[in-house]
């Protein structure tokens, strides 16, 4: 039988990135007008949710290479009153965004190190440009979807090749400052076929922040 006669071998439309890719990504946070002076979230960045838990919800943009102006949306978890694992998971994916987009190593603890970790406001991060491994969970419907769970730094064999051997590194002396090319883009649309553009629903927030 022809190809047209038979599609047991046609190619699925999961319409997902691969588990494991590494892809350089521009982070814009959707703002919630949550704020808490006394956590340091100011700026109207956060969103509480109907159950009490607070976030970052986070639209990741493939900025370059084959997956370019992919969406990716994954909520950056800062409290849940069910306990305290989504923050620590919202806390160590920041931290490795941190490391990714100021050219440290996570084993880098020097005071300069240190000092490229911290930040004065979550407007710091609205923009922030950093290499990220794909990864793949599940939405309120139970379907797959993509999601961003770390960051790869630069003692990774493939970050300089995949941050752009023209943009090397910045020296510590100017990790403070916002990686240059890192403001949002305004007028980018995803390619046809990605995936939609709609922030995830409460529905689909992991378990304990629910």
């Amino acid at each position: 039988m022809g190809s047209w006669n038979d599609f047991n071998d046609a190619q699925s439309n999961t319409n997902l990135i691969p588990k494991g890719t590494l892809a350089k990504v521009r982070l814009t946070i959707r703002p919630g007008g949550f704020d808490d002076a006394s956590q340091g979230w100011t700026g109207g960045y956060a969103t509480r949710g109907s159950t009490g838990a607070v976030y970052l919800n986070g639209e990741f943009t493939v900025t370059e290479g084959q997956y370019a102006r992919r969406k990716i949306f994954t909520l950056i978890g800062l409290y849940s009153p069910k306990g305290p694992d989504w923050t620590n998971m919202g806390r160590s994916l920041v931290r490795g965004m941190l490391n990714s987009a100021r050219g440290i190593s996570d084993k880098d603890m020097s005071p300069e190190a240190q000092a490229a970790r911290r930040i004065s406001g979550f407007a710091d991060l609205d923009g922030i440009e950093f290499i990220a491994r794909i990864d793949i969970g599940t939405d309120a419907s139970g379907d797959d979807k993509n999601e961003i769970r770390s960051a790869v730094t630069s003692d990774h064999r493939d970050y300089a090749q995949v941050m752009g051997a023209a943009q090397p590194p910045l020296s510590l002396g100017q990790q403070s400052q916002t990686p240059q090319g890192s403001q949002p883009s305004q007028g980018s649309q995803p390619l046809q076929g990605s995936q939609p553009s709609q922030a995830p629903s409460a529905a689909g927030r992991p378990s304990w922040a629910q």
